[in-house]
């Protein structure tokens, strides 16, 4: 491999596992926060960070000129909602008004002003909130609920609470029920007309949603009580996906859709919103797709300005660029890397969680030019050498033998200041699958990357088809083809690299989590490419998955397999635990004990299913975590377990992580 020639003198041939890294299991699992969920209230601003260290517990942090960033709310709140199981926007923040979701009782609470305790605005068992979004200046906070107390599937509701300062929180106001899925709500400037997004069973949300709307009824003090003419807006003559729904300040109304073939942003006159199936213009747009899967509630893939325009992030060749778009189309770029769309501040400064290549996340507040900017909190504290990082570079792979090279994935080289791979030698490589599976392998600064590639190892991360990002005819390569299309293009994606002579074929392992533990499974019984596999909480059992999973998730199977029951044939011949008896590498398994997305007893058909082939295989379960591992003592353990399992594999010694 090729080295920097600024560290060409430094750089000592080592062989591949076992560089020293700075890339540490204590920074991975103790020091460095996930960061997410930033908000703008005035010229404050807000964001999640969730603490290994603290038992993954999430916090609440603010921050504005002349402050210090600070937690917002005492020790005992855990931020976070498991709405959906996945959860998302357990918070809004408006005109000093607070409104959070505790995690581990579902309660929700309020703070009026900021030298107030908490106020508990509900509390029942069986029931959770997710979307949180204060409007009216903050005299309105409106809430998706989940009703878990009623039998059978548990129930969604639109909800509003009146919270005006100097009174008591008004009582919960049910708006709407019915849909099976509902998200999204969002108000119109002058307060009389509420939007939202809702859709039904066996579609996802990336699949058909509609866009709703309907006339606020008030009291004669003002408070909301109901909804009057609900009709739908679009949607309802033709499938497409329907999400982020947000009003300009003239009124009009704003939604991504991918009736087009990407999603990208649509407008509404304010004088259409009382019809039904309205037309929608097209915004002019930069090229590229504007838009993501809604696994969880809140995300933000355009902000409308105030004076007119949008910042938005447009995925084009895999990569996210964001830019600034006038009211005439022109379009300038955004000199950031975004994880979500940066958010005006009064000033005339927009606040974002930075998520560049080379660099640790973090909070920043800057402008659009690339000028200075003020950082509010960085991921870790450690700033690694440039050496450290290893850079993505963009493959492009045919997933047809003969075919274009239509195919897309991240190639990270090995990459350390300290050590390069020996003359003669080629590097190991991981093949990442990423879960979902409707969902996308990015380009941001990531430690299950880095983890790797300070050590030796080259990744590649493979966007298959049903990735988003690419357009709707992408993402449904996979509709029916789960665990066939995916897999075939891990295998052409890593054949590709192969032919190319920058790695090991024999030294290549394959790990994914959830949907991509599936994949991982499926591709070592049918390609001899792999030498190991690690399946992080993956799916082993579909016809299992169909019955047991959360309602979220319940019919995702039904375009991604088949209907179930009748295709209970074809969920048979493509589960895991089918082709267990085919898989001769060695497999270790992770997995969380109170996981309620895919179950552990998944995890020990597998492992049982393995054994009884004669093919080595370790099963970890770790205590209190669910789907997605967050404690430090877990996060430290599984790390230190899958360097260890690699050296077994691939013959190499790790040194002290």
């Amino acid at each position: 491999m090729s080295v920097p020639s600024s560290l060409a003198s430094s750089a000592v041939p080592m062989p591949c596992g076992t560089w020293p890294s700075p890339v540490t299991v204590d920074l991975v699992a103790g020091k460095a926060l996930a960061l997410s969920e930033v908000r703008v209230d005035g010229n404050a601003v807000y964001w999640l960070e969730r603490r290994p260290a603290e038992k993954g517990r999430t916090v609440l942090c603010r921050w504005q000129e002349g402050t210090p960033a600070h937690d917002v709310l005492p020790d005992m709140y855990d931020i976070g909602t498991r709405v959906h199981e996945y959860g998302g926007a357990p918070y809004a923040v408006q005109q000093g008004k607070i409104a959070f979701s505790e995690k581990r009782s579902g309660a929700l609470w309020v703070v009026l002003t900021p030298q107030s305790p908490p106020v508990c605005l509900s509390n029942t068992e069986g029931v959770r909130y997710a979307d949180l979004r204060f409007v009216a200046q903050g005299t309105l906070l409106l809430a998706v609920r989940e009703d878990h107390r009623v039998a059978g599937e548990p129930k969604a509701a639109l909800v509003a609470f009146t919270v005006q300062n100097g009174q008591a929180p008004g009582l919960e106001v049910v708006l709407h029920t019915g849909p099976d899925f509902l998200a999204a709500p969002t108000v119109s400037p002058d307060g009389h007309f509420l939007a939202w997004v809702e859709w039904q069973h066996p579609n996802m949300p990336w699949d058909a949603t509609r866009l709703c709307g309907a006339t606020i009824a008030r009291d004669k003090n003002g408070a909301v009580t109901s909804l009057q003419d609900r009709h739908v807006l679009a949607g309802a003559t033709q499938p497409e996906s329907l999400i982020e729904p947000r009003f300009a300040p003239d009124g009009s109304l704003h939604v991504l859709s991918d009736r087009n073939g990407a999603w990208t942003v649509w407008r509404i006159a304010p004088e259409s919103l009382a019809q039904s199936d309205v037309a929608l213009t097209p915004c002019p747009m930069p090229e590229g797709e504007i838009g993501q899967p809604a696994w969880v509630f809140g995300q933000s893939s355009y902000q409308l300005l105030p004076q007119g325009g949008a910042v938005v992030l447009a995925v084009q060749d895999g990569s996210a660029r964001c830019h600034v778009v006038a009211a005439t189309g022109q379009a300038k770029a955004f000199n950031a890397a975004p994880d979500q769309c940066p958010i005006a501040l009064l000033d005339g400064r927009f606040a974002w969680l930075d998520a560049p290549a080379d660099a640790l996340p973090a909070i920043v507040v800057g402008t659009p030019d690339g000028g200075p900017q003020n950082i509010l909190r960085r991921a870790a504290a450690l700033t690694l050498h440039s050496g450290d990082i290893s850079r993505p570079e963009t493959i492009r792979f045919p997933v047809e033998e003969g075919g274009p090279a239509v195919g897309h994935a991240f190639f990270y080289p090995p990459a350390n200041s300290q050590a390069c791979v020996p003359q003669g030698e080629r590097p190991p490589m991981l093949v990442l699958v990423h879960g979902g599976p409707t969902a996308r392998a990015q380009q941001g600064f990531s430690f299950k990357v880095q983890w790797w590639t300070s050590r030796g190892f080259a990744v590649l991360d493979v966007n298959y088809g049903g990735s988003t990002g690419f357009g709707r005819i992408w993402r449904e390569r996979l509709k029916g083809q789960w665990g066939v299309v995916d897999v075939a293009d891990c295998v052409a994606a890593c054949a590709h690299m192969v032919a190319t002579g920058r790695v090991d074929p024999a030294r290549i392992g394959i790990r994914g989590s959830s949907a991509g533990g599936m994949t991982v499974f499926v591709a070592l019984a049918t390609s001899s490419l792999f030498a190991a596999g690690v399946s992080l909480y993956g799916v082993t059992d579909l016809r299992a998955l169909a019955a047991e999973t959360h309602k979220f998730e319940a019919r995702y199977l039904d375009g991604l397999i088949g209907p179930w029951p009748e295709a209970e044939a074809v969920y048979l011949a493509r589960s895991p635990l089918t082709v267990a008896s085919k898989i001769r590498a060695p497999v270790l398994l992770l997995q969380g004990e109170d996981d309620k997305v895919v179950p552990p007893s998944q995890a020990h058909a597998m492992a049982n299913a393995l054994k009884a082939a004669g093919t080595p295989c370790t099963l970890h379960e770790f205590a209190g975590e669910g789907h997605g591992f967050r404690q430090e003592s877990t996060l430290r353990k599984a790390l230190s377990e899958e360097v260890a399992f690699y050296g077994r594999v691939f013959g190499f010694t790790p040194p002290n992580a």
